[in-house]
Order: C-alpha cells, then sequence, then structure tokens
C-alpha cells in the first residue's frame, strides 16, 4: 500500500532523486518510452496527489469507465486538469495545422550555432522562460522565474518540476524530438482544431443517418452520430478540451502521424489517451487511467491484489486501473449499433513499481452487475446517476428515483445485456420481470406513468434486439459456436419470426429494419436457393422438402413483418410533425 504519493512509482525504472527532480538525465526516444514515463508523472501528481491531499476526492465509479461514456454533472475546479500532444518527429512550425507557443531545444539551437554557443544558450533560456511565464496566472511569476530562470526548462529532467504550473494553464502543452532524435517539451499553449460541425455530418452520411437536404432525419439521428464519433475516441459530449482532443487526434490518425494525444478533464477525473497505433488499424488506441474502487464483493480479486501490493489505499480498496478499449465500425445492420467501443483490456497498476497485472476483472463482473440491479430495485443502491444526460438523481429511496436508476442502468448496459450469455441474461429478466410486473406496484406506477413507459419502452427494445441477435448468429448458420444444418437454421428462423411479429406491435424502426435485412439475407444464401429452393419438388428428399417448407414459412413472415413496416410508415408520413 502506498503511504504518500510523493512515494508513487519509486521503483519504476526511472532515476528518481527526489519528487520533482532526476540524479541523471532523461533521455526518451520513443512514444511508448514517452508514455511509461508520462504515466509515472501525471498519474502521481494528477492523481495521487490531489487523492492524498483532499479528502473527499472523488474516486471515478467502475462502471464510468464501461462505454457508453455519460456526461459528467460536476466540474471540480479545484483539481488538475490538461491536454497534451506528443509527435514522434521533429516539429516544422509554420506547417503545423494547430496554434501552439514554440519551445526551443538547446540541443537544436547549440547544433545551428556551429560552436557559438554561450550567447544562444543563454537567449534561448530566457525566451522559453518568458514564453511559459506569459501563460501561467500573474501571481506565479515571481516564483517560476526564481526556479526556472537559468535552467533549460524544454528538457523532460525538469518536467515534474514544471508540470504543477504546466496544470495552470487552460491549453495543451507539445512534446516533440529535436534535432538529435530526443523528447523534449517543445511548445505550450496548444490549441487543436475540432471542426465539429463538417465532422458530424461527413460521418452521419457515411453512415447513412444522415441525407442531404433532409433535416428532419438529420434533427433525428444528429445526437445518435455525435455520440457515436465521440465515444470512438473515448469521450462522451463533453466539453471543448476533450471534444477537441478527440476530433485533433481523428486527424492526426487520417494524417498517418505517430503521435499520442492525451488529456485529464476536471470532470471526469481520468488521464485518456488517444495514440496511433503500432498496427494498421481504422482507428487509434484510447485508454483511460484512473482511481476507483473495488468492489467489496470481488474477495478473490482483492486477496490477489493485497498480495501483490496493488492498493493505493488498502481501507478503501483504490487502485490504479487502465483500461483499454477497442473501436467498432458503424454497421446499420447490427442490432447493437449504438457499440462504438468495447473493454479490449483491464491492468491495475502497481503504485510503487509501475508494473500491471491483467488478469482481473475489475469493471466487467456479471454477478456485481446482477447485484447491482437488485439493488437498484429494492431501493438499496447508494450512489448518483445521470438520467437522460439532464438530471443528477442521488440514491433509490423513492420509487421514482428507482424508475430512473432503471432506465439509465438499462441505457448503460444495453449491449451488454444484449450480447452477454443467457444465464447473465435470464438473471435480468428475472429481476426485472419481478419489479416491473409487480401488482403491489401497479399503484406507484401509475403515479409515474411516462417514466415506467420509458423503462419499459427499454426493456422491449432490448428483447427484440436479443432475438435479432440470435437471428443474425442463425444467418452464419451457427448456435453457441457450433454450425447447425440448413434445416435447423430455416426451422429456429421462422420460429423467432413469429415471435418478433408479435413483439413489434411496439415498434422500433432500427430492429424492424435489422429484421429484415438479415432475413432476406438468409433468404437470398445461394447454396440453399441452389440446392433447394430453385429445384422441383419431385427432385427432392423429403429432408429437401422440409426445407423448401420452412422457407416458404419464413417469406410470409417476411411479408408480414414489411406490411407492418409499411403500414406504421404511411401512418408517421399522414401524421403532419
Amino acid at each position: 500500500m502506498l503511504k504518500h504519493w510523493k512515494d508513487a512509482f519509486r521503483e519504476c525504472g526511472l532515476p528518481w532523486k527526489d519528487t520533482f527532480s532526476f540524479s541523471e538525465p532523461i533521455s526518451i526516444t520513443t512514444l511508448p518510452e514517452l508514455k511509461d514515463f508520462l504515466d509515472a508523472v501525471q498519474i502521481t501528481q494528477c492523481l495521487l496527489r490531489p487523492f492524498f491531499e483532499k479528502d473527499d476526492y472523488p474516486l471515478v465509479e467502475r462502471g464510468e469507465l464501461l462505454p457508453s461514456f455519460e456526461s459528467d454533472f460536476f466540474e471540480y475546479k479545484d483539481l488538475p486538469g490538461f491536454s497534451l500532444v506528443a509527435f514522434e518527429r521533429e516539429l516544422h512550425y509554420f506547417s503545423e495545422i494547430f496554434q501552439f507557443d514554440i519551445l526551443h531545444s538547446l540541443m537544436d539551437v547549440t547544433f545551428k550555432a556551429d560552436g557559438y554557443a554561450c550567447p544562444l544558450e543563454n537567449c534561448t533560456i530566457e525566451q522559453n522562460v518568458e514564453t511559459i511565464q506569459n501563460r501561467i496566472p500573474r501571481k506565479m511569476h515571481e516564483k517560476f522565474k526564481e526556479e526556472f530562470g537559468k535552467v533549460d526548462t524544454s528538457v523532460l529532467d525538469y518536467y515534474p518540476q514544471l508540470l504543477p504550473y504546466i496544470l495552470e494553464m487552460d491549453r495543451a502543452h507539445v512534446l516533440a524530438l529535436d534535432s538529435s532524435g530526443f523528447y523534449h517539451l517543445s511548445g505550450v499553449y496548444g490549441s487543436f482544431p475540432s471542426d465539429l460541425d463538417p465532422e458530424i455530418k461527413r460521418f452521419g452520411l457515411r453512415a447513412k443517418k444522415f441525407e442531404v437536404g433532409n433535416h428532419k432525419k438529420y434533427e433525428h439521428n444528429r445526437l445518435f452520430v455525435y455520440q457515436y464519433l465521440m465515444e470512438l475516441y473515448g469521450f462522451t459530449i463533453c466539453s471543448e478540451r476533450r471534444t477537441s482532443s478527440a476530433l485533433f487526434s481523428r486527424r492526426l490518425h487520417k494524417a498517418g502521424e505517430k503521435f499520442m494525444v492525451r488529456v485529464l478533464g476536471q470532470t471526469d477525473r481520468v488521464i485518456t489517451t488517444i495514440s496511433s497505433a503500432t498496427k494498421k488499424r481504422h482507428y487509434p488506441t484510447v485508454e483511460k487511467i484512473a482511481l476507483v474502487q473495488v468492489d467489496e464483493d470481488q474477495s478473490e480479486v482483492i486477496r490477489q491484489l493485497e498480495e501483490g501490493g496493488f492498493f493505493v489505499d488498502r481501507k478503501r480498496l483504490v487502485v490504479i486501473l487502465r483500461v483499454t478499449y477497442t473501436q467498432h465500425k458503424f454497421n446499420p445492420e447490427n442490432v447493437r449499433q449504438e457499440r462504438a467501443l468495447s473493454v479490449a483490456k483491464q491492468e491495475v497498476i502497481h503504485p510503487v513499481t509501475g508494473r500491471s497485472i491483467d488478469d482481473l476483472n475489475i469493471i466487467k463482473d456479471t454477478t456485481n452487475m446482477i447485484l447491482r440491479l437488485n439493488d437498484i430495485v429494492r431501493g438499496e443502491y447508494v450512489g448518483h446517476i445521470t438520467y437522460k444526460r439532464v438530471e443528477l438523481v442521488e440514491n433509490t429511496d423513492t420509487e421514482e428515483k428507482r424508475l430512473k436508476f432503471l432506465y439509465s442502468w438499462l441505457s448503460k448496459h444495453q449491449r451488454r445485456i444484449i450480447s452477454y450469455s443467457d444465464e447473465f441474461y435470464a438473471n435480468v429478466v428475472k429481476v426485472l420481470d419481478g419489479y416491473l410486473h409487480d401488482p403491489d406496484k401497479e399503484d406507484v406506477f401509475d403515479g409515474h406513468r411516462a417514466l415506467y413507459q420509458d423503462v419499459q419502452l427499454r426493456y422491449n427494445y432490448i428483447q427484440q434486439a436479443r432475438k435479432i441477435m440470435t437471428l443474425e448468429r442463425l444467418k452464419k448458420r451457427k448456435i453457441k459456436g457450433e454450425k447447425i444444418p440448413y434445416a435447423e437454421m430455416l426451422q429456429q428462423a421462422v420460429g423467432l419470426l413469429q415471435e418478433l411479429k408479435f413483439d413489434i406491435t411496439t415498434y422500433f424502426g432500427d430492429l424492424v429494419a435489422s429484421i429484415i435485412s438479415i432475413t432476406e439475407t438468409i433468404l437470398n444464401d445461394r447454396y440453399l436457393c441452389r440446392n433447394y429452393i430453385m429445384k422441383k419438388d419431385d427432385d427432392l428428399s423429403d429432408y429437401g422438402l422440409g426445407i423448401k417448407k420452412e422457407y416458404g414459412k419464413l417469406v410470409s413472415l417476411l411479408d408480414d413483418i414489411k406490411a407492418i413496416r409499411k403500414s406504421r410508415t404511411k401512418s408517421i408520413e399522414g401524421f403532419d410533425l
């Protein structure tokens, strides 16, 4: 266990002299090395220091690191925040695509001075100090000048000592290679371009959520597209600092840069890193680091963490958690089409050595999810949620709060409920049916009819989507990882469509579109059509005739569902919005 924030990462391999300085020069030449260095310094000063110095430090709840991310209501102005960009190349000031105040490396100056270094060194030091000083609060000028007036602030040796001043700026700092191939602090007060409006519209058009000139479709889908685009880069719809970081990362990745963008928000208390992937990928790598509390019910996890010395605070079960995500390209046929991001790896970081372990499940434990759901419906859950992005709800001591918590829980975990195991889904259904269909609560629910219907609609959506996901697997003739014959595929598909035909009285346009698309793919299977459907009955065996019969049922059910969609579309068109 860590006794003081100043003891953090003392044995991580860096040549520490004391909390803010090193006994040897810091020579870093690659982005991975730089990332490790920044992890040690920034976790220490930006997460651990405020945790130890503030009794009421707001720990990040485990669920907040699970996509989809929720908006934050509070801004903790007394907590640190920053943004930065690092490039694995030298900077070319005029050619860069963003604005910042440049700092010069003495290595560059002395190399170009051809032997006349001393006057230029002093001039460069003074220029760098003045550049930084001009961007920090005036009350800090004198102290800053005393500390750094005669040192090279661009070298990473002084970065830990300089970081408290950088945290006072509301814009980004910049790191890049010098002419000798070593990283240095190469700029401050950077402004990342975001181009939010054209990015949203381009993405929405490619995803076919927008159409040029179709204002109603744009209005209907804009928030979905905005949220999806932001989540690809690790954020919800949020502050300008994080929004610009996400979109700048998108631009750098498209340009093929080797880069790292990092941001710590004063609302989310999470260090988010977006970096160019080591392998060619459609999106950059996204990871988050935060201080979280391990669930007290995870006794085996707690035992392993305690034996390894991974706790920052054993009494409060606090650890440093790093979560790495993987992105998903938008697929309109996927019933989980809102899934932009999912958890790829969880690592608990040792607060002294910096080593990590990745075989523990801190945030995705299904047992704990069911326990939390039970706590919500019983009114025993203590905490807060954001209801529909606009209302902060504390605790579950009234039926209205329980319904709002339940709506938010279903929205947050929708994709997981749809895709997790049958056992997990059965437990969710048991809890929800027991609560929502409890005859003793009818009068109470009548008093919150609109809220109750919102929860029921969200639950109905999940139920339908779960069946469509099974239909999606049938399309590949796979159930529980095993290949099934065509006859079984068609029989199960017919059974599902018979259920869905009645389910879609509660109508969700995107789900109906998925049903139709998946079923048409099944019906258009080339092998199926060539060997069974296109042949005359006399040329088929009993098995083949059975397949043809089920195929006909499926066609008929599909026609029924298309008719329902057509009548629904007509009724909407006939209503003047």
